[in-house]
């Protein structure tokens, strides 16, 4: 299986210090080697899909607010999506239940955002294939070819190694507060 976590490249308000110091965007600079599957949907077709406000499950949602799962689910909220976090522990982020796994999640799901390592997406490919998801997407750092595959093949656009909430304020604007 080809995975890898790769050392995220963005800077963004809420990550951790040792992050702010880059000044690369995360969404600029896909990982090389994995670039054709990180690129495989125009700018055009992603922005029409975000336009249209997908619900959004955040996999690996935490309520620490040092974490970046943390303040980009809180960035798509102020954005106005309709977003439910996923994570076995955490009874809620952000004030919403939280739910296990995506099996549990009720009604419709869209988007499936994952902050989760490498080794684990495959198992989230399968669940957002089964759940009826229209994308994958892995964020900053993570890539994953099986997870890749198992979400191709399931029809599922698949975005990795991209912050969603950089790439929202790329082709959609900045949220209503930003300044």
């Amino acid at each position: 299986m080809l995975s890898r976590m790769v050392e995220p490249v963005g800077a963004h308000a809420f990550v951790s210090r040792r992050l702010r110091r880059r000044t690369e965007k995360a969404s600029i600079a896909p990982t090389r080697e994995w670039g054709d599957l990180t690129q495989n949907i125009t700018d055009d077709a992603l922005r029409g899909f975000l336009q249209a406000r997908p619900a959004i499950a955040v996999v690996g949602a935490s309520d620490r607010p040092d974490r970046p799962s943390h303040g980009v689910m809180g960035q798509l909220l102020r954005a106005g999506y309709s977003v439910v976090p996923v994570h076995p522990t955490h009874p809620t982020v952000h004030g919403l239940r939280t739910y296990p796994d995506l099996a549990s999640v009720p009604g419709r799901v869209d988007l499936v955002d994952v902050f989760r390592r490498p080794e684990f997406t495959p198992e989230i490919a399968r669940q957002a294939v089964a759940k009826g998801a229209r994308m994958l997407w892995l964020q900053v750092g993570v890539v994953n070819h099986e997870a890749w595959r198992i979400a191709s093949e399931g029809g599922l656009w698949v975005v990795m190694d991209r912050c969603l909430s950089v790439e929202h304020a790329r082709l959609v604007g900045p949220e209503p507060d930003a300044e």
